[in-house]
Protein backbone atom coordinates (compact mmCIF):
# COMPACT_ATOMS: atom_id res chain seq x y z
CA UNK A 1 0.00 0.00 0.00
CA UNK A 2 1.12 3.28 -0.79
CA UNK A 3 -0.28 6.05 1.59
CA UNK A 4 -0.14 9.02 0.77
CA UNK A 5 1.02 12.12 3.30
CA UNK A 6 -1.76 14.47 4.36
CA UNK A 7 -0.78 18.01 3.15
CA UNK A 8 -0.20 19.58 6.92
CA UNK A 9 2.91 17.16 6.74
CA UNK A 10 5.60 19.52 6.19
CA UNK A 11 7.99 18.68 3.61
CA UNK A 12 11.11 17.48 5.61
CA UNK A 13 8.77 14.71 7.28
CA UNK A 14 6.82 13.78 4.10
CA UNK A 15 6.71 10.09 2.58
CA UNK A 16 8.34 10.45 -0.47
CA UNK A 17 6.54 9.82 -4.02
CA UNK A 18 6.10 6.33 -3.95
CA UNK A 19 7.37 5.11 -0.81
CA UNK A 20 5.30 2.06 0.51
CA UNK A 21 4.02 1.84 4.07
CA UNK A 22 6.54 -1.39 4.95
CA UNK A 23 9.57 0.72 4.39
CA UNK A 24 8.06 3.87 5.85
CA UNK A 25 7.35 1.59 9.05
CA UNK A 26 10.66 -0.54 8.60
CA UNK A 27 12.73 3.07 8.86
CA UNK A 28 10.68 3.86 11.83
CA UNK A 29 11.63 0.61 13.54
CA UNK A 30 15.31 1.43 12.53
CA UNK A 31 15.19 5.18 13.81
CA UNK A 32 13.34 3.66 17.36
CA UNK A 33 16.36 1.56 17.78
CA UNK A 34 18.79 4.13 17.41
CA UNK A 35 16.74 6.08 19.51
CA UNK A 36 17.31 3.12 22.37
CA UNK A 37 21.15 2.87 21.50
CA UNK A 38 21.73 6.78 22.20
CA UNK A 39 20.20 6.15 25.38
CA UNK A 40 22.78 3.20 25.86
CA UNK A 41 25.40 5.51 25.32
CA UNK A 42 23.76 8.01 27.69
CA UNK A 43 23.88 5.26 30.36
CA UNK A 44 27.64 4.51 29.25
CA UNK A 45 28.57 7.80 30.27
CA UNK A 46 26.83 8.01 33.19
CA UNK A 47 28.51 4.91 34.17
CA UNK A 48 31.98 6.12 33.08
CA UNK A 49 31.03 9.28 35.79
CA UNK A 50 29.58 7.30 38.53
CA UNK A 51 32.59 5.32 39.05
CA UNK A 52 35.11 7.62 38.22
CA UNK A 53 33.56 9.90 41.14
CA UNK A 54 33.69 6.40 42.94
CA UNK A 55 37.50 6.03 42.71
CA UNK A 56 37.94 9.84 43.31
CA UNK A 57 35.84 9.05 46.79
CA UNK A 58 38.64 6.25 47.58
CA UNK A 59 41.06 8.37 48.24
CA UNK A 60 38.88 9.44 51.40
CA UNK A 61 38.56 6.33 52.44
CA UNK A 62 41.56 5.41 52.29
CA UNK A 63 42.67 8.62 54.67
CA UNK A 64 40.10 7.78 56.58
CA UNK A 65 40.80 3.93 57.17
CA UNK A 66 44.51 5.29 58.30
CA UNK A 67 43.37 7.66 60.40
CA UNK A 68 41.24 4.88 62.25
CA UNK A 69 44.35 2.86 62.99
CA UNK A 70 43.35 0.18 59.92
CA UNK A 71 46.21 0.17 57.71
CA UNK A 72 45.91 -3.12 56.51
CA UNK A 73 42.29 -2.66 55.32
CA UNK A 74 43.58 0.75 54.07
CA UNK A 75 46.50 -0.69 52.04
CA UNK A 76 43.92 -3.08 50.35
CA UNK A 77 41.61 -0.42 49.14
CA UNK A 78 44.70 1.67 47.54
CA UNK A 79 46.21 -1.14 46.08
CA UNK A 80 43.44 -3.69 44.94
CA UNK A 81 40.56 -1.20 44.40
CA UNK A 82 41.64 2.42 43.60
CA UNK A 83 42.48 2.94 40.37
CA UNK A 84 41.55 -0.66 39.25
CA UNK A 85 40.23 -1.39 35.50
CA UNK A 86 36.53 -1.97 35.38
CA UNK A 87 37.15 -4.34 32.36
CA UNK A 88 40.60 -6.05 31.71
CA UNK A 89 43.04 -3.37 30.43
CA UNK A 90 40.20 -0.54 30.40
CA UNK A 91 38.78 2.16 32.46
CA UNK A 92 35.53 3.34 31.78
CA UNK A 93 36.64 6.29 29.30
CA UNK A 94 38.10 3.69 27.14
CA UNK A 95 34.92 1.66 27.24
CA UNK A 96 33.24 4.38 26.01
CA UNK A 97 35.13 5.86 23.36
CA UNK A 98 35.44 2.08 21.94
CA UNK A 99 31.74 1.98 22.17
CA UNK A 100 31.69 5.75 20.10
CA UNK A 101 33.99 4.57 17.62
CA UNK A 102 32.75 1.29 16.66
CA UNK A 103 29.38 0.02 17.45
CA UNK A 104 27.23 3.70 17.93
CA UNK A 105 29.35 5.11 14.96
CA UNK A 106 28.68 2.39 12.66
CA UNK A 107 24.31 2.00 13.87
CA UNK A 108 24.89 5.95 13.22
CA UNK A 109 25.99 5.73 9.67
CA UNK A 110 23.91 2.63 8.57
CA UNK A 111 20.55 4.33 9.76
CA UNK A 112 21.76 7.26 7.59
CA UNK A 113 22.46 5.03 4.80
CA UNK A 114 19.54 3.88 4.84
CA UNK A 115 17.14 6.89 5.31
CA UNK A 116 19.47 8.30 2.58
CA UNK A 117 18.99 5.26 0.14
CA UNK A 118 15.30 4.62 0.85
CA UNK A 119 13.76 8.21 1.89
CA UNK A 120 15.70 10.71 0.74
CA UNK A 121 17.20 11.66 4.12
CA UNK A 122 13.79 12.42 5.23
CA UNK A 123 13.86 11.31 9.41
CA UNK A 124 10.69 10.30 11.62
CA UNK A 125 8.16 9.77 8.60
CA UNK A 126 6.58 7.54 10.29
CA UNK A 127 6.10 9.71 13.22
CA UNK A 128 5.36 12.62 11.70
CA UNK A 129 2.38 10.40 9.83
CA UNK A 130 1.21 9.19 13.26
CA UNK A 131 0.69 12.79 14.38
CA UNK A 132 -1.15 13.39 11.23
CA UNK A 133 -3.60 10.85 12.15
CA UNK A 134 -3.84 11.56 15.81
CA UNK A 135 -4.11 15.09 15.80
CA UNK A 136 -6.93 16.98 16.30
CA UNK A 137 -7.59 19.65 13.31
CA UNK A 138 -8.17 22.96 14.42
CA UNK A 139 -7.70 22.57 17.99
CA UNK A 140 -5.04 24.94 20.03
CA UNK A 141 -1.97 22.26 20.70
CA UNK A 142 -2.83 20.50 18.07
CA UNK A 143 -0.81 22.20 14.65
CA UNK A 144 0.76 20.46 12.36
CA UNK A 145 3.87 22.51 11.86
CA UNK A 146 5.22 25.50 14.25
CA UNK A 147 4.21 28.23 11.80
CA UNK A 148 0.31 26.43 11.46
Amino acid sequence: MNAQPHHSVDRDHARPNGMDDATVEALGELSKALETIHRVRGHLYSAHQLVGGADLTLDRVVKLLREAGHDETADRVEHELLGRNLLPGRWTFQIVEEFDDGYYAAFQEIERDAREKLADGRRHIYEAEMKERRRTHGMPGHEATPKE
